[in-house]
């Protein structure tokens, strides 16, 4: 828990409703919550599908439903959509995810909130921004495929996409971000405006560097474990035992060191060798070399060299191994999350500080409806109101 006595997050004081599910959606408002704002989680009366998902789903909810509260509203009765309003009416910024739509057929999309106050932010996350390809349904995967992403990640004549959700969890970045600039624009207007974010878009921003490096050379980018590295030593290493180990010299002084340090005076001296574009352009009988020549180290013994040289490099880690890396946990970079099956594991917090502190949990991924009753005794309804609702299945809470 956050120090009562330390400064007050940046965005304490400012209310979010947000109708979000799986990743975009609600990274956008765990990083307003984070950042102190009161985030409220509307969710259908059967919960968010996230708290049942398995396999590469199962840590979606405790990962990006931190510090927000839980309300549980049945969105196809009037009733529940009377709910949604009062709360909006409450709010600041309103933030959704659903299909191109969805918060039109409900009569929550912005046209028709903007009406009841102009001065409403409104976040739509969405796959695509309006364009021929709005209609279309996009996943991650999909606008990787079609956004350049997966052809730079996996080999030649085989794209892969990126290992994690990176157009989810960026455009749902993004999308704090459009919101944190609208609370500004504001402040300066009076007025609200809509937000939008999209995966296609947040993908197109990922591969621009290799859009301008066509630009600039008129060649293709060639996928990354097929690329021309601009560094003549950046690669990983197979050791001792098998194990690997990732090593880099990217600066010509960097190679005199690397050189010194495991007995490379030949190469050292050698003039075609002499630049790193010099190394870039002998890799083909300079790595060989290398690799045999590290090949009797152990990853530790490596990682002890280049530590102690101020070199580049990493071991090569697992996730799940994570946990117990002792820069995390010395540094505060991990904090005590509940699971959705009740017990406790450690979740990253945001990769940045704020005058020293990292953003903290304050308040646990909240239980399905946990906070309805106090929610909507806050905005008028009293308590046979509430139990009516909940006799009616149309709310669900503690």
């Amino acid at each position: 828990m956050r120090d009562s006595t330390a400064k007050p997050l940046p965005y304490a004081g400012v209310r979010v409703v947000e109708f979000t599910h799986m990743v975009m959606g609600p990274t956008c408002g765990m990083m307003l919550a984070d950042l102190g704002a009161e985030v409220i989680k509307v969710e259908p009366v059967e919960g968010d599908s996230t708290r049942r998902l398995l396999g590469s789903g199962a840590g979606f909810f405790p990962t990006f439903n931190r510090n927000k509260k839980s309300i549980a509203l049945d969105l196809k009765k009037p009733e529940g959509i009377e709910a949604a309003l009062r709360l909006i009416a409450s709010a600041d910024i309103v933030s959704e995810n659903f299909k191109p739509g969805t918060m039109k057929k409900l009569g929550l999309d912005y046209e028709s909130l903007k009406k009841r106050d102009p001065r409403l932010i409104y976040v739509s996350h969405k796959g695509f921004l309006p364009g021929p390809y709005d209609h279309r349904t996009a996943l991650d995967e999909v606008v990787q495929m079609m956004g350049g992403l997966a052809y730079m990640t996996g080999r030649i004549g085989d794209p892969l996409r990126a290992g994690t959700s990176v157009n989810d969890i960026m455009g749902g970045m993004f999308g704090a971000i459009g919101a944190m600039a609208a609370l500004r624009q504001r402040e300066q207007t009076g007025e609200g405006c809509e937000v939008q974010s999209a995966l296609f878009e947040n993908n197109i921003f990922l591969v621009a560097q290799h859009m301008m490096q066509f630009a600039a050379t008129g060649k293709p980018a060639d996928p990354m474990p097929s690329r021309i590295s601009a560094w003549g030593v950046y690669d990983v290493f197979t050791v001792k035992d098998g194990e690997q180990i990732f090593l880099a010299a990217v600066s010509d002084k960097q190679w005199a060191i690397f050189c010194k340090a495991f007995g490379l005076a030949e190469m050292l001296a050698d003039p075609r060798l002499k630049t790193n574009n010099d190394r870039v352009l002998a890799r083909d009988w300079m790595m060989p070399l290398l690799r045999s020549h590290l090949a009797g180290y152990s990853a530790a013994e490596l990682s002890a060299v280049f530590e102690k040289n101020e070199l580049p490099f990493a071991p090569i880690a697992r996730p799940h191994e994570l946990f117990d890396d002792p820069h995390l946990n010395a540094t505060g970079g991990l904090a005590p999350v509940r699971m959705n099956d009740g017990s406790e594991s450690k979740v990253p917090l945001m990769p940045f500080t704020l005058g020293g502190e990292r953003p903290g949990i304050r308040l646990q991924p909240p239980l399905l409806g946990e906070h309805t009753d106090a929610l909507l005794r806050e905005v008028g309804y009293s308590e046979a109101d509430i139990a009516g609702l909940k006799q009616q299945g149309i709310v669900a809470g503690d």
